[in-house]
């Protein structure tokens, strides 16, 4: 990796913040406020449902089967396809045929997702033998009967992805990424209601029927807006542009089901492993995914608009390249943090989110290890987004595609090994799999990511940050991790919320007075 001038990497990231801070500002509110009450929403299922039991394990294991339909044709998949079309035509003042191709798209869309949730409800029994294949007996009847309830509203959630991408290029960020706040109060409001007493398979069943209201009050919060936005009256037509985001949509459902499948492979081989694997690794999920949210999908969905209106200007290959090596040291001075805050304090923030009722110490000390397994690609995961979405912004959707299958191989192969072979060699409990998984998985992302950075470098320019810049932030990152570790295991005994309140504050104060003080621009020194 060449390393660019001090200045220019100031100068490119204060560029990139004046470019980006509105936008990527709102969508990190939105999804911060709908995280937080995320957050709550897990805390609460931890209370009434713990980590070791059945009822647990089927619930998150149903629940990730049909958000394969949501995540396969939602934000992913509209957001390389559909937005750069409706956005390019916008930009070129093609208003009209904008709005007519939205509304086909919508169209399409809502049937492909009928059909699709229609053969998933039918399918269920065999779909959680291919998922699964690990549970038996009330287990499987469980996950089968929750498949069959979730199934309708994972596809009301492809359509609320639809009122997203509108939303997005018209710059109405926060609405649609606070929009799951409806879905989880849904959520956290059929525990309350129904949790006390209640045998834990009847109150996951309850709990699937929470979600799917969920699913529907969060396409009702949009709605009304994206709609108008969209032009209203329903007329649809086989367009230019229309055509051109069904062919861009077939790649990037490809490539973003390369990345869902990795996902599920995970879930395949956790079900293999003892009771308490498949929560547990969605627990992790849960936690990882927040910096990758707030990081990488407020900045990649933000810039997303503008790359695809630079790629139709003068001088758009440095534009774009600008745009980018910005975005990506943003990402990069709030994931290297995330990443050691995973490995030196994962246990910390497993039992400050999660430790509560039937979810216990060791339960979070088991979240840490998984967490600290994820860790190790965390940082390239959240930047390959922003550059897929660089190549989506720039018309190609086929090279994004290539390298995520290419990731799913390798994460597939060294994720077995490394979950199933690995614990039995090294005579290690079999449960300690998962974190096997999420690691290989890490190595995978890597692998990925410098394929993505050398096709995009080769097209525009270096879109990286430079070594000594980078070798900062993971110099900062360890000091704080190492004083925030002190702090803990200087602290008496306490209970994990105030734990947490008092060192994670800490970890995160010293990261940023250690960034200042090596002269990094994103932590405010001028």
């Amino acid at each position: 990796m060449s390393e660019a001038p001090q200045g220019g990497i100031v100068a490119t990231a204060r560029r990139g913040l004046g470019l980006v801070r509105s936008p990527a500002a709102a969508v990190a509110a939105g999804i911060f406020g709908s995280r937080i009450v995320g957050l709550l929403r897990v805390r609460a299922f931890s209370y009434f449902f713990g980590l070791q039991s059945d009822a647990a394990d089927a619930f998150n294991a149903a629940f990730r089967i049909p958000n394969l339909l949501q995540n396969l044709f939602g934000e992913g998949a509209l957001s390389g396809s559909f937005i750069p079309v409706y956005s390019g035509l916008r930009a070129r003042g093609r208003t009209e045929e904008a709005a007519q191709a939205a509304r086909t798209i919508f169209a399409l869309l809502a049937l492909a997702v009928a059909v699709l949730s229609l053969a998933g409800v039918l399918a269920a029994p065999w779909v959680i033998d291919a998922l699964a294949p690990g549970f038996q007996g009330a287990k499987r009847e469980l996950t089968t009967e929750l498949v069959r309830i979730l199934f309708p509203g994972a596809g009301l959630l492809v359509l609320s992805s639809w009122c997203l991408g509108v939303l997005n290029v018209h710059g109405r960020f926060l609405l649609s990424y606070a929009a799951p706040i409806a879905w989880n109060i849904a959520m956290i409001g059929t525990l309350l209601v129904f949790g006390w007493g209640r045998p834990l398979p009847e109150l996951a069943v309850y709990l699937a029927w929470g979600s799917v209201i969920g699913s529907l009050a969060q396409v009702a919060v949009q709605w009304r807006q994206a709609w108008r936005l969209s032009a209203g009256g329903l007329r649809l037509a086989m367009s230019d542009p229309v055509r051109e985001a069904v062919r861009n949509f077939g790649p990037v459902v490809a490539s973003r089901g390369a990345v869902q499948l990795t996902a599920y492979i995970d879930t395949v081989i956790a079900s293999l492993l003892p009771t308490g694997a498949v929560t547990g690794l969605t627990n992790t999920q849960l936690l990882y995914t927040l910096p990758v949210s707030l990081f990488g999908i407020s900045i990649s969905s933000a810039a997303l608009p503008s790359i695809s209106a630079d790629a139709h200007q003068e001088d758009a290959h440095e534009k774009v390249r600008s745009r980018v090596a910005a975005n990506a040291a943003r990402i990069a001075y709030f994931t290297v943090p995330s990443a050691v805050s995973f490995l030196a304090l994962g246990d910390v923030l497993a039992a400050t989110l999660l430790q509560t009722g039937r979810f216990t110490a060791a339960d979070s000390r088991y979240v840490w290890g998984i967490l600290a397994g994820a860790a190790v690609g965390l940082v390239a995961s959240t930047t390959s987004r922003l550059y897929g979405v660089a190549h989506y912004g720039l018309g190609d959707t086929k090279t994004p595609m290539r390298f995520t299958i290419a990731r799913l191989v390798i994460a597939t192969i060294g994720g077995y090994v490394a979950a199933v072979w690995l614990p039995p060699l090294l005579h290690v409990d079999l449960k300690w799999g998962a974190a096997g998984l999420t690691a290989s998985a890490g190595v995978a992302g890597w692998i990925e990511l410098a394929l993505l950075r050398h096709s995009l470098t080769a097209r525009v320019g270096n879109v990286s940050a430079p070594v000594s810049y980078t070798a900062r932030l993971w110099a900062s990152a360890l000091v704080a991790g190492a004083i925030g570790r002190g702090a803990y295991v200087a602290l008496p005994p306490l209970h994990p919320v105030l734990a947490g309140a008092i060192v994670l504050p800490i970890f995160g104060a010293m990261y940023l007075g250690v960034t200042r003080a090596a002269g990094i621009p994103l932590a405010g020194r001028q």
